[in-house]
């Protein structure tokens, strides 16, 4: 087994500051904000308190919300109050306490209107065949201190329950049970210190015969409170008679429903595949038949195994990560010709796979040891991987690196452009192939740069290099002193006067050997003139029988060896 430990400076500490929205001294907040704090590496759950006083509780008690750095009160905050946030850090693994964080307050906001009118959310508004011994729930309303409650079988009716204050909650149990199939008819007024919400809308809904409903059931596994719970475990409750499913929620948060989201299961027991590992779970099941669903059942929760870290380890306080750490390529090159590739993973590690994948994403195993064959270019995935046992069972701490089988080649040089720029050349390599390729002058060994040009090159002979980065070969190529811009005219002054009438390449004493097969001429704006034949007399400053103005011209000479020249020159009247 091999893992390596990443130390954290502030390991198992609070976080400064402990709250993000609202901000440690923060004035003027909404009655409804959400709370947020930042998050804590290693930390799979927190706890959260809320109260007007340093460590109260009064507004909301001390409960575990999960791994989500955040909480929005369901019931809104009192106004102008001082209110104070207590965070805990809250770990599964036996020796490692609970870390509480100082708290920190903000203050509300002074509600100046009253609160709108709110909505049912059981049972709906509309809904028919509702059991007669349902509860009544409504959505909280921005600012309000508690909702006073009217149901009635008439419209504006109120003989079984007359404009009665609930208090802050969101929830009513009738008693005596609602009538059977009748239409009721529920009005639900928020209020707070400014007066009340209003006029409210009425809603409706029409029950059903009378209908036992099932009772709540509890988990057997996990039981409530379980941790080191497998990351896939077999869920399995208590059978309630009468019951034909479960509705089952499942989240990292007692709000969330991420993993299962009132789903309907018909047995008692369900695999949960893949969850995160060192983290909490909220699990909500309720039994339902023909006649509804079960009414106010509790919420539980259970804890997954450490799983691969990053955790806090109790004996050293250090920040844990049991995954192997790799250092693998995003590309493995190999020239053309050199398939098939024999390759040996060099990361130490329990196991490794290797797979090849597709273009539409599909991934093939081809290899489960530290070695495997590449037999053509392609997208492949590495796995190093770790087995930990752990109170909970075998976990598997991988590491992964998608990478390219690439191929390459030597350089092939198709083409070398010289150009004059005050005293010295500047000098062009084009070069094809499939590699990547680098380029150098005059020394093999380079330096080697990106760009193709070289500037401020002096006059003379040149070996140009283009390497491949891969190691497939260097092409070279010489550009001899013999195209130059020694032998083209400066100028010339077609007047007739029998002196430079003619512009053409002089080839020099000593380069008589060059062969030109081409000389190009172009007018500034780089537009092509003509092109003239190198043994020719040249160009006489005119075409098609027009002179051309007096002004600076541009030519480009390629020689046989399919070396180019550019330059320029004047015509003079």
């Amino acid at each position: 087994m091999v893992f390596f430990l990443t130390q954290v400076g502030l390991s198992q500490e609070c976080p400064s500051p402990v709250l993000i929205s609202p901000l440690n001294g923060a004035v003027n907040v909404p009655v409804d904000t959400s709370i947020s704090w930042t998050p804590v590496d290693g930390v799979p759950s927190y706890l959260i308190a809320i109260g007007t006083i340093p460590g109260g509780d009064d507004l909301v008690s001390e409960r575990n919300i999960g791994s989500l750095p955040n909480y929005k009160p369901p019931l809104g905050l009192p106004e102008n109050t001082d209110i104070f946030v207590t965070i805990t850090l809250f770990f599964f693994q036996g020796g490692v306490a609970k870390i509480t964080c100082g708290s920190e307050m903000f203050h509300t906001e002074t509600v100046t209107n009253v609160p709108p009118c709110t909505f049912p959310n059981i049972p709906f508004n509309g809904q028919a065949n509702v059991n007669p011994e349902t509860n009544i729930s409504w959505n909280y309303a921005t600012s309000a201190t508690g909702y006073r409650l009217s149901i009635g079988t008439t419209m504006g009716g109120t003989e079984l329950l007359n404009n009665a204050d609930q208090g802050n909650v969101l929830t009513h149990n009738p008693i005596p049970e609602l009538p059977p199939n009748t239409t009721i008819y529920v009005r639900v007024i928020p209020y707070n210190t400014i007066g009340d919400a209003g006029p409210c809308s009425e809603f409706l809904f029409t029950t059903s015969a009378v209908a036992p409903l099932p009772g709540c059931t509890s988990m057997v596994y996990p039981a409530n409170g379980d941790t080191n719970v497998p990351l896939t475990p077999r869920l399995e409750w208590n059978a309630v008679p009468g019951a034909v499913g479960y509705r089952v929620t499942i989240g990292n948060s007692p709000s969330s429903g991420d993993v299962l989201l009132n789903t309907p299961i018909y047995s008692t027991s369900t695999f949960i595949l893949e969850l995160e590992a060192n983290r909490s779970f909220f699990v909500t099941i309720i039994p339902f038949n023909d006649s509804g669903d079960a009414i106010g059942c509790l919420q539980e929760s259970f804890s997954t195994l450490l799983g691969c870290g990053p955790f806090f380890d109790p004996a050293s306080g250090d920040l844990i990560t049991l995954n192997p750490e790799i250092d693998f390529p995003d590309n493995v090159s190999l020239c053309e010709n050199d398939f098939p590739l024999n390759y040996s993973a060099t990361d130490v590690a329990e196991g490794y796979r290797w797979y090849k994948i597709d273009p539409l994403g599909n991934e093939t195993l081809i290899s489960d040891t530290a070695d495997v064959v590449f037999n053509d270019p392609g997208q492949f995935r590495y796995i190093a991987y770790n087995t930990i046992l752990q109170p909970g069972g075998f976990v598997e701490c991988e590491s992964s690196q998608v990478f390219q089988v690439v191929t390459s080649e030597m350089a092939t040089i198709t083409s070398v452009t010289i150009t004059e720029e005050a005293n010295s050349l500047r000098i062009a390599v084009q070069a094809e192939g499939i590699g990547d390729y680098e380029f150098a002058i005059d020394n093999i060994n380079g330096p080697y740069q990106a760009s193709n040009t070289f500037t401020n090159i002096p006059y003379g002979t040149h070996n140009l290099y283009v390497r491949d980065q891969n190691g497939c070969g260097i092409a070279v190529e010489q550009i001899v002193q013999d195209l130059t811009l020694e032998g083209f005219p400066k100028f010339f002054s077609p007047n007739g006067d029998g002196v430079n009438d003619y512009w053409q390449y002089i080839p020099p004493e000593m380069n008589e050997d060059i062969i030109l097969v081409s000389i190009e001429i172009y007018n500034r704006y780089g537009q092509l003139l003509l092109q003239i034949d190198p043994s020719s007399r040249g160009w006489d400053g005119t075409i098609n029988g027009g002179s051309l103005p007096a002004a600076d011209y541009w030519f480009r000479a390629r020689d046989n060896s399919n070396s180019e020249l550019i330059g320029h020159f004047s015509l003079k009247r």
